[in-house]
């Protein structure tokens, strides 16, 4: 099957703005939770969440402090914070109105039924009212949209693209989450040791990975298990290496894709070089942010060979 590389793009598009949406909703709904149960003290800043989605600058803009109130009006009710969920939800609407007829005919109602929750109830949800119940709902309905698609869609290309767009995103959200919120943990090791298990659990929250862990590695959430299941495990589809394989396969199924598959290959050679067990924060640091830069440049690989011109 070939399709207009404009349709290719914009399937993309909404396959990673659809998994920004979900993904922030439950990085809210974790962090909300962890405030819950953590001593007060030991808590992470709320700002944290703005540091993982690398909006600081944004932020900076618009507030002075970065406070609860300020921190979740920006996330939840900023409809032009581009890291925000009402600005994913509109994206993803506008790339699924303009592809319509290559998607499952419900799949248009869903998404157009999500954006309109988000603008009629965003502005009320960033109180502590009525957050949970909204973060929650967004959370479930891209659930069922990606069921939807999973379910009806041929395996095309046009679902190709669109799992494409969401095994990129999935990766960026996952390397942003450790670089952050794994270092954060580390550069508090000794001082709040008794809580260290439940904050590496809110990590794998984050990452809808608490389960998984459990039947995977074992009751106990360390420092070493987390970060090596986060990156390394070839059963759970939100880890790094479970990315990146899909990634290269999907990537197989399409012409010209040698550009694009060397940029995966720099990126599973990356997985290898980085030891849980010693790693400090400044080099998990280091490590992420080149491995950010790696798979940018498969972005851009994937934008310059099929994205560019008439046909994918």
């Amino acid at each position: 099957m070939s399709m207009l590389s404009s349709v290719a793009e914009r399937l993309y598009w909404m396959a990673r703005y659809l998994e920004r949406t979900e993904d922030t909703a439950r990085l809210i709904k974790t962090y909300n939770h962890l405030i819950m149960d953590i001593p007060k003290g030991a808590e992470p800043p709320w700002d944290i969440m703005i540091d993982i989605l690398d909006a600081q600058s944004m932020f900076r803009a618009r507030f002075k402090v970065g406070s609860e109130q300020n921190v979740l009006k920006f996330l939840i009710a900023d409809d032009k914070a581009t890291c925000g969920i009402p600005f994913a939800a509109r994206a993803m609407r506008e790339n699924v109105r303009t592809t319509r007829d290559v998607l499952p005919e419900e799949a248009w109602e869903l998404v157009n039924g999500l954006h309109l929750f988000v603008e009629s109830e965003a502005a009320r949800s960033s109180g502590r009212r009525h957050r949970h119940h909204f973060l929650s709902e967004v959370i479930g309905r891209c659930q069922m949209i990606n069921g939807l698609i999973g379910a009806s869609l041929p395996r095309d290309h046009a679902y190709g693209f669109i799992k494409l767009g969401r095994l990129i995103e999935c990766t960026d959200m996952t390397t942003r989450v450790m670089d952050v919120a794994a270092g954060d943990i580390m550069n508090r090791a000794g001082r709040f040791g008794t809580i260290e298990p439940l904050l590496w659990g809110s990590l794998l929250q984050v990452l809808s990975a608490a389960g998984a862990y459990r039947r995977e590695v074992g009751p106990i959430v360390e420092k070493a298990a987390t970060l090596n299941f986060v990156l390394r495990s070839t059963e759970f589809p939100r880890s790094i290496k479970y990315c990146v394989r899909e990634t290269r396969k999907e990537l197989m199924r399409l012409k010209n894709h040698d550009f694009a598959i060397r940029a995966t290959e720099r990126l599973r050679r990356r997985l290898a070089r980085l030891d849980v067990e010693q790693v400090t924060r400044e080099e998990l640091h280091y490590y992420v942010d080149n491995f950010q830069q790696q798979l940018n440049r498969l972005d851009a690989a994937i934008h310059a060979t099929w994205f560019h011109g008439e046909s994918a």
